[in-house]
């Protein structure tokens, strides 16, 4: 075991600066909106890197380089790896937030992230590619692959910072939820949550077919490419597929059943934001279509990063680091108040959007969001360089 148990794995690098991230990219939001921070970028794109780019990718790959070897039986990341790219990311991170006044210094900070980013991908390919057992290895190679367009959109965002164009940064984007963050999440809960429960439930039939999580994943494609194209009338024929076939797993995974399992049910229902978000995406897009004076505005998009990224992190980010530290599989009832104050939050975000209500509800979100997460990271990010529990390495 690691002297410094921060190092033990690779999970807990990742994971403390996902932790930090969670804060600091929404406080350092909150504080440009109301003009105590000021930027040298378009706020939508400086909001969207923060979220996409900035924040979910240090859980993500803590997540990869613990799951992946696992999901294939194969060799653990190396050391050097996982140090080096976490290392490189953060950095990257610490120079994006202090140099935002400075574009030169700006496209440094994002040229070390996307190395650091770069960096663990090959690590991982090399973890699959000397896989040599006759097993099914779709679903991690389905995460690679999300996971490395995520990589090419943040390289997007820093050409189109690069080259002042507001194309290239809308495409980064666009690629960082339609061909990274939601197809990866999809193909995780399609591997995890139904195993997950198959776990805990008895007499329960786990159902996770691959031919409609494809459909879902070409859908997500469909939805970028008609995005990207400014075909915003058009995404419905994606939206409304994803929706269906979302509802469809939701009803075969055992939802009802999974309430008596705080730490399960959490996961279940955080996939059941992502059949919100495609109902609201469809709908907008049809009412766009039909001529209609409607637009859901930005609630479907929220709906998404909020309600569906947001909660399966809270679940699934505590999950693995009460199990990786040795601690009991329980969610305990500070984590789960924290979990619905995160639904609370989500809701106060969309519902500006959709009803009649001032914007003041869109701060209040906020302030509710970041309060959820320092809580959160005050429980949890000790655990990343605290020694495990039961005295096991790693």
């Amino acid at each position: 075991m690691s002297a410094w148990p921060l190092l033990a794995a690779p999970h807990r690098p990742f994971f403390l600066l996902g932790a930090i991230q969670s804060v600091l990219s929404i406080a350092f939001w909150l504080g440009f909106l109301d003009g105590w921070i000021r930027v040298s970028l378009p706020a939508g794109a400086l909001h969207g890197w923060l979220m996409l780019y900035g924040f979910l990718p240090f859980f993500v790959l803590g997540f990869l380089f613990t799951a992946l070897p696992n999901w294939i039986s194969g060799s653990p990341v190396g050391r050097t790896a996982y140090i080096g790219s976490a290392g490189l990311m953060g950095l990257g991170a610490v120079v994006f937030y202090l140099a935002l006044g400075s574009r030169g210094w700006i496209l440094f900070g994002l040229a070390l992230h996307v190395a650091g980013w770069v960096w663990a991908m090959m690590a991982l390919v090399r973890v699959l590619m000397k896989n040599t057992k006759p097993q099914d290895t779709r679903q991690p190679w389905l995460t690679w692959w999300a996971t490395s367009l995520g990589t090419v959109g943040d390289g997007l965002f820093l050409l189109g910072v690069g080259n002042d164009s507001a194309g290239l940064l809308a495409a980064s984007l666009s690629v960082g939820v339609w061909l990274f963050l939601t197809p990866l999440f999809l193909g995780i809960c399609h591997r995890m949550v139904p195993w997950f429960t198959s776990r805990v439930l008895s007499n329960y039939v786990v159902v996770r077919p691959y031919v409609p999580l494809w459909g879902m994943l070409v859908a997500c494609l469909i939805h970028a490419g008609l995005e990207m194209a400014a075909l915003l009338q058009w995404t419905w024929v994606a939206d409304l597929p994803l929706a269906v076939l979302t509802l469809w797993f939701i009803s075969r995974w055992g939802i009802t059943r999974s309430f008596g399992v705080r730490l399960l049910a959490m996961l279940h229902l955080a996939f059941v934001w992502a059949a919100v978000a495609f109902v609201l995406y469809g709908v907008s897009s049809l009412a766009l279509w039909l001529g209609l004076p409607w637009s859901a505005g930005r609630a479907p998009l929220h709906a998404l990063g909020m309600g569906f990224f947001g909660a399966m992190l809270i679940g699934m980010a505590s999950r693995v680091s009460l199990g990786h530290s040795g601690r009991k599989l329980e969610c305990d009832a500070t984590t789960w108040w924290l979990f619905w104050l995160a639904q609370v939050a989500a809701l106060l975000r969309i519902a500006p959007d959709i009803l009649p209500l001032p914007s003041a509800y869109i701060a209040a979100s906020g302030l509710l969001w970041l309060t959820v997460f320092c809580f959160w990271v005050i429980k949890y990010a000790p655990m990343t360089w605290q020694p495990r529990v039961d005295g096991k390495p790693g």
